[in-house]
């Protein structure tokens, strides 16, 4: 753990957890394996889609957090990896503390050509050597675009955002969606009545679709984001990256209300929840 990986709160932010899930992707698939010469399956696909489940903050300390990641289906020109962010912990049930579960689904890809292709025999002879099928939930799909002034973000790409192969890392997107929902957020608990306390949020879900890569230029693209649910302790913010009328990425997040004192969620002063109610899908 680096101690730049920390928010606000002291927490590991929500963003960063992506990065680690990459690394530890990345170093089981080039490390293990008759697929690890090549280095296709670690080096040679694209995300496409995340979901993202926090499930306790992660703060910062001096022994490494453990990652164990295992593929849960193997398809024709996809496979699906699954993850667990955890530390040993005797007290808590199965001796571990788990902050963190997600899924990942990846495609190998041509980027020569920027087309998918199948997974060839000795890849996936390598992946059904961490087969571990699951049965998973169904999937809530995404709703439709809503393009509201208030929640228009300019997302403008560093060169430091871009992979060797030219497309914005899949954990750039994370980042570009954090910075939209904040735009957002900002905007709607802007002038708030005196002496409204300040509220602390944290990410409980992150599901994200990438469509279209993002390439690096200097005009900007567009972030749109909206409020499609709000509950007495949590709401849902959606968002789209969008060049005019293509959409590049899509995603859902759950945001929580946190009392940082006692470390759980709790009910925000009404005019926060009022606010995000003005403007609910």
């Amino acid at each position: 753990m680096r101690w730049a990986d920390m928010d606000l709160l002291g927490h590991v932010n929500n963003v960063v957890y992506v990065d680690y899930l990459q690394e530890a992707r990345v170093d089981m698939l080039r490390t293990h394996g008759p697929a690890a010469v090549t280095g296709e399956l670690a080096e040679g696909v694209v995300v496409v889609r995340h979901e993202v489940t926090y499930l306790a903050p992660l703060t910062f300390r001096f022994q490494p957090v453990k990652i164990e990641c295992w593929v849960t289906e193997v398809r024709v020109a996809s496979f699906t990896m699954a993850y667990e962010i955890f530390q040993d912990d005797p007290e808590d049930e199965g001796g571990r503390r788990v902050y963190l579960r997600a899924t990942t689904l990846l495609t190998p890809y041509v980027f020569a050509t920027e087309r998918p292709r199948r997974l060839g025999e000795v890849e996936r002879a390598t992946l059904h050597n961490f087969l571990e099928p699951w049965e998973k939930a169904p999937r809530v799909p995404l709703g439709p675009t809503r393009r509201d002034p208030v929640g228009h973000y300019p997302v403008h790409v560093r060169f430091s955002d871009v992979d060797v192969y030219g497309h914005v890392n899949n954990v750039k997107y994370f980042e570009y969606l954090q910075e939209a929902r904040i735009l957002l957020t900002a905007r709607l608990w802007r002038d708030l009545p005196d002496g409204t306390p300040p509220v602390s949020i944290v990410v409980a879900q992150t599901d994200v679709d990438y469509k279209v890569p993002i390439l690096f230029r200097p005009e900007p693209y567009d972030a749109w984001s909206w409020v499609s649910r709000v509950g007495s302790r949590s709401a849902t913010i959606e968002s789209v990256i969008c060049e005019g009328d293509t959409v590049l990425s899509q995603a859902r997040v759950s945001i929580v209300f946190f009392d940082s004192e006692t470390q759980r969620s709790t009910p925000p002063p009404d005019v926060y929840r009022e606010r995000l109610l003005t403007v609910l899908a």
